[in-house]
């Protein structure tokens, strides 16, 4: 019986699966993105603006709602992929992390620690103390470089610097091939979408820049932006600085795939606010990761992971995300965002 079954090898996962698919046989791997929702450890940090994550702060952060979170983080990390037939991802990027601490937590829970994470992590200059970073499975990927890039960008009026987040650029080997991932976390829309959209275009022109920089010396390198990017994949910053559309058809010499739109066309997103869905939290990607041919590494499809128990099952926020805060009412939940995920294909 075996012999007349087309065997579908997944190596880049825990375990070892058999699906039937068309005429070749193939590897699968998982790229993931998550914001974590204020994964604050328990410590006042001095010049730091995260008191209300402390015991004594207006959201009572003590350490068994701590532990909860991390608990719950990997937790969802670990399934992503699950619902395709494939184990834990390969590499993921995340964001809203206080500190390399707390990563170090999260990677060496018991839902995660068989799958030997290791970390990329910067400090970011943030007023709110949150950053970026990537982890990665050393037995799928190798990372070969990193450097984390900072977002110059000022006040209008006072001129003054705004403090963000930096991006972060990681380039290494994935299973062989050459590729590099950019993890984001763009300036928010504090102060109304349109007020702060300048912002978020400087960060795009910064995202650009690195994508160009990498294809400078390799035109046809892969690359994998991802992140939160407080916009949605309609948006001036997304499609006219950081050239990703979202149709192939109208794709020109340079863009990039926006991977996430067809689910935003959709009506689907990762974040609700005031009654509206928007899909901040974007996979996109070079030309290079497109078409059939899977001699190399190939996009193939790109997923939202939101199960029932991400999201809040009644009241008025019945369908957003379940977070684990709502204001400082505590109801331990796991983000305000759901995560996303990419698959990759490659015949054996």
């Amino acid at each position: 019986m075996l012999n007349k079954m087309i065997k579908f090898l997944l190596t880049l996962v825990v375990v070892i699966s058999f699906l039937p698919v068309q005429a070749q046989t193939y590897k699968a791997g998982i790229i993931a993105f998550y914001n974590l929702e204020n994964l604050f450890d328990t410590i006042d940090t001095p010049d730091v603006r995260d008191t209300e994550f402390t015991p004594l702060g207006d959201k009572k952060w003590d350490g068994d709602r701590y532990w909860a979170k991390i608990g719950k983080m990997a937790e969802v990390i670990s399934e992503l992929g699950a619902e395709k037939g494939l184990g834990a991802p390969a590499v993921v990027g995340m964001c809203e992390m206080e500190n390399r601490d707390v990563i170090e937590d999260l990677v060496n829970d018991p839902k995660l620690k068989p799958f030997n994470y290791q970390i990329v992590h910067y400090d970011s200059p943030d007023r709110r103390g949150v950053d970026v970073c990537l982890i990665y499975q050393p037995r799928f990927f190798q990372v070969t470089n990193s450097k984390s890039i900072p977002l110059y960008i000022h006040d209008k009026n006072s001129g003054d610097r705004i403090f963000t987040r930096d991006q972060l650029m990681v380039s290494g080997v994935f299973d062989g091939e050459p590729m590099h991932f950019i993890v984001n976390h763009w300036p928010s829309r504090y102060g109304g979408e349109a007020r702060s959209a300048p912002l978020r275009n400087e960060a795009a022109k910064l995202s650009r820049s690195i994508v160009d920089s990498i294809q400078a010396v390799d035109e046809w390198a892969k690359v994998i932006l991802m992140g939160d990017l407080n916009d949605d994949p309609i948006n001036e910053s997304v499609e006219l600085y950081l050239k990703g559309i979202g149709k192939k058809s109208k794709m020109r010499d340079g863009d990039m795939y926006n991977t996430m739109y067809k689910h935003y066309k959709n009506g689907i997103g990762t974040l609700a606010y005031r009654d509206k869905w928007n899909l901040f939290d974007q996979v996109i990607i070079t030309e290079s990761l497109l078409g059939k041919d899977f001699s190399t590494y190939k996009f193939k499809s790109s997923h939202i992971y939101n199960k029932p128990k991400m999201i809040v099952p009644e009241g008025r926020y019945k369908g957003y995300p379940l977070r684990t805060y709502v204001g400082n009412r505590y109801q331990g939940g796991y983000s305000d965002h759901f995560p996303v995920y990419i698959v990759l294909l490659k015949e054996l």
